[in-house]
Parts: structure tokens; C-alpha cells; sequence
């Protein structure tokens, strides 16, 4: 099973813009998503389509459990 975490923001134009991080850490602290957040968007770290990320949407952690079918019994 894979995990994400997606950091959620909206830009100056009010679209979202997303930032993932693979496998992050168990179990995710929210203080320093949170922290985390603030920081990219007071130093101005990343842009959306040109536009200045200027609000936290939200955070998740996306987990994802893939079986894979074996064709060699069909």
C-alpha cells in the first residue's frame, strides 16, 4: 500500500493548486503540516500557474492498496 500526503492550497486567482509528498512519515503530525503550509506560503516558496498561493485549503493522506490479477489462471 502507497501513501501521499496533499497539501491543498488556493492561489491568488482562487484555483487549487497541490503539493504531494510520497510516503510521508507515520502517523502525519498536523502541527507540522500545518507550520509547513504557513511557511510556503509566507516565503512565497511555490506559485500556481503563475499566480501567488495565498490560502491553506486543507491536507490528506491518500492511501492507495493495489491487487494485482493474476492472468496465468484465466
Amino acid at each position: 500500500m502507497s501513501k501521499r500526503l496533499e497539501l491543498k492550497f488556493r492561489n491568488e486567482e482562487g484555483r487549487m493548486a497541490t503539493v504531494s509528498i510520497d510516503n510521508p512519515k507515520d502517523p502525519v503530525d498536523p502541527t507540522e503540516v500545518k507550520q509547513a503550509m504557513d511557511t510556503i506560503i509566507a516565503e512565497g516558496i511555490m506559485t500556481s500557474g503563475g499566480s501567488t498561493i495565498t490560502a491553506i485549503e486543507y491536507a490528506q493522506v491518500v492511501e492507495r492498496h493495489v491487487n494485482e490479477v493474476s492472468l496465468d489462471e484465466a
